[in-house]
């Protein structure tokens, strides 16, 4: 992003502040924001066509007071039902926090103000994506868990590397980070499409990636920012634990970071395809994953380290991944790294297998964790910090690069099949020892310890409440 798109992101997000009055919170303020940028960027980049006559920016901002924020209502109302299908997709049954006219107008005025002549149409996606960012690190606003950090998306497409005519999946889309970054990646190989042939650009565009999200505001912000970073695929509301899921089209690739916790209700999930149906979010997504790919399909999760070592239904979900698919990477990521979180997570990158039996010969385990820092505001995680685990990982997508054992005393470590059968298939491998942190600088940040402890709590009630048969879970995402 260059330096007049960041100093945009800043003030936007500072007109949050406008605001305030109507005690719109930090989420809410992203949606509201959205639904008028959107307006704004459309004649911006001379794409008002998508929008119904008389229900455009000028529209907007040429009404004042009162009257100003009657319209309003009624714009949001009219561009659910008119309009190209994104334009009714984005305003689908919306509805503006604010009250008072003032706020409005001053909202209106503030973004007609800026300088938008230094952003041109590549920017302006990086510039939203920026506002959900800063949405995401604001511990108030609670949008950490609808938010993978930029630098671990990037990471994982990079290894992944989606190629052109690939179709992309991600189940548990929030923002739509990945897609937009498996987008971005093909284009930097083909000349932002230009080496394509007509149709092969308008798969790219319309059809190569797809997904599902659950929460409908959540899925609004996604379509925005697909749009901007001229996006259309297809992005469901819906449950991907449900037949939604099931009825998805197998994928070549499908990178995602799905919901942690329990399905709410204690229920399990609503597919009559799966082998073994658990309450566990995680691990049914995980099923979701490897059952979701074609054969010779490559994927991506990011999963909390229960996943690693969960017993009965949870040994059996990986013993039928590593059978099904050639399970050849194990990524233990660093805590803090997730937004006003403190979940301990890792990825898996696996192929589904030309066969269903016995295609992990052997497990490869890169330990990102053990004496790292304690990343957050103070220590910030970027994409530099990949650098030596992408050097170890290898150029080849489907984990077959010549890879170099590195020993009890390094991060990368491989193990055979029949070592980690022998472990009851527990993938929480450790071998590297924890030296401990004696500086009270290098402490997590408080934050992330209070949602350290939130978590482990919350764990608990599951666990008590499950008991009891009543297990009342929020869909939240790290």
């Amino acid at each position: 992003m260059n330096t007049n798109a960041n100093d945009l992101v800043q003030k936007l997000w500072n007109l949050c502040s406008l605001l305030r009055e109507d005690g719109v919170t930090y989420h809410q303020y992203v949606a509201e924001l959205a639904f008028v940028l959107f307006l704004k960027m459309a004649k911006e980049t001379r794409r008002e066509d998508q929008l119904p006559k008389g229900y455009r920016w000028d529209d907007l901002a040429k009404r004042e007071g009162t009257e100003q924020l009657r319209f309003y209502r009624e714009l949001l109302l009219h561009l659910g039902t008119h309009g190209s299908k994104r334009v009714q997709d984005i305003y689908a049954n919306a509805s503006t926090s604010l009250r008072h006219p003032k706020n409005l107008n001053a909202l209106v005025r503030a973004l007609d103000a800026l300088d938008w002549y230094g952003v041109d149409r590549e920017n302006l996606g990086d510039l939203y994506e920026g506002l959900l960012e800063r949405n995401a690190t604001e511990v108030k606003s609670g949008a950490g868990q609808y938010f993978t950090p930029r630098p671990l998306v990037d990471a994982i497409v990079a290894m992944v590397k989606p190629q052109p005519g690939e179709s992309v999946q991600d189940p548990a889309a929030g923002t739509g980070g990945f897609l937009i970054a498996a987008d971005r990646h093909v284009r930097a190989q083909t000349d932002n499409y230009f080496d394509l042939t007509e149709k092969q650009q308008e798969f790219q565009r319309q059809k190569a990636f797809y997904g599902v999200e659950l929460v409908p505001e959540t899925r609004r912000l996604a379509l925005m920012n697909m749009a901007l970073h001229d996006l259309e695929g297809d992005l469901i509301l819906g449950d991907t634990l449900s037949p939604v899921g099931r009825d998805l089209p197998k994928a070549d690739i499908i990178i995602t970071n799905p919901p942690f916790g329990t399905k709410r209700g204690g229920g399990k999930p609503e597919r009559d395809d799966f082998t073994f149906p658990t309450s566990n979010k995680q691990l049914a997504f995980l099923e979701h994953v490897y059952r979701g790919l074609k054969p010779g399909g490559r994927a991506a999760i990011v999963v909390p380290d229960n996943v690693l070592f969960e017993e009965n239904v949870g040994q059996e979900i990986r013993a039928d991944l590593m059978d099904k698919c050639d399970l050849h990477t194990v990524l233990r990521l660093p805590t803090g790294i997730f937004y006003a979180q403190g979940v301990k997570t890792n990825v898996l990158f696996f192929t589904r297998g030309q066969t269903d039996k016995g295609n992990t010969k052997s497990v490869w385990f890169y330990d990102m964790r053990t004496n790292s820092p304690a990343y957050g505001k103070r220590t910030p995680f970027l994409r530099e910090h990949f650098a030596d685990f992408k050097k170890a990982f290898g150029d080849d997508a489907y984990g077959k690069s010549r890879r170099k054992e590195q020993g009890a005393e390094g991060r990368f470590r491989k193990f055979s099949r029949e070592e980690i059968k022998a472990r009851g298939d527990n993938l929480d491998v450790l071998w590297l020892r924890d030296e401990g942190r004696g500086n009270s600088d290098d402490l997590p940040e408080p934050e992330v310890i209070a949602a350290n402890i939130r978590e482990q709590l919350h764990v608990a009630l599951e666990e008590i409440e499950a008991l009891e048969g009543i297990i009342i879970a929020p869909e939240g995402r790290p």
